[in-house]
């Protein structure tokens, strides 16, 4: 169990159990916007949205992408079920510039049949893996 003003964090997803520790802070995007959350905040659940997940912990930061997937808060517990979670040193840059030079492609040129909403997924998931790494 945590003690002082930290909290126990635990990321899974399908693979893994990405990361499982006491922590200051955790931030992430949901589909509502972006949150901060601490130690003894209130009970919700959210469904997240692509964007940087950034831990605090003694001190530090680190860095994650986070795709898609709920967490549930609780006061002295967050659980991110994650579908799709990455540290920086797991992208593969070059790929990420890739698939984002597709996505913007297939928004600006609409053609016949082109989802929109999943070119535009599909972009932000790109952005979020540069983003992580810059």
């Amino acid at each position: 169990m945590a003690d002082g003003n930290k909290f126990n964090l635990k990321i899974i997803t399908p693979d893994r159990e990405f990361y499982d520790g006491d922590v200051d802070m955790v931030e992430f995007n949901t589909i509502e916007g972006e949150v901060g959350i601490y130690k003894g905040h209130i009970p919700i659940s959210m469904i997240i949205a692509p964007g940087v997940l950034t831990i605090t912990a003694d001190g530090e930061s680190k860095n994650a992408a986070l795709h898609a997937g709920f967490v549930e808060v609780l006061p002295e517990r967050v659980t991110i079920l994650a579908e799709i979670i990455e540290w920086p040193s797991e992208i593969d840059v070059d790929r990420a510039k890739e698939a984002k030079d597709r996505a913007e492609a297939r928004i600006r040129d609409v053609l016949e049949g082109t989802d929109i909403a999943r070119a535009e997924l599909a972009l932000r998931r790109a952005m979020t893996r540069i983003d992580v790494t810059e």
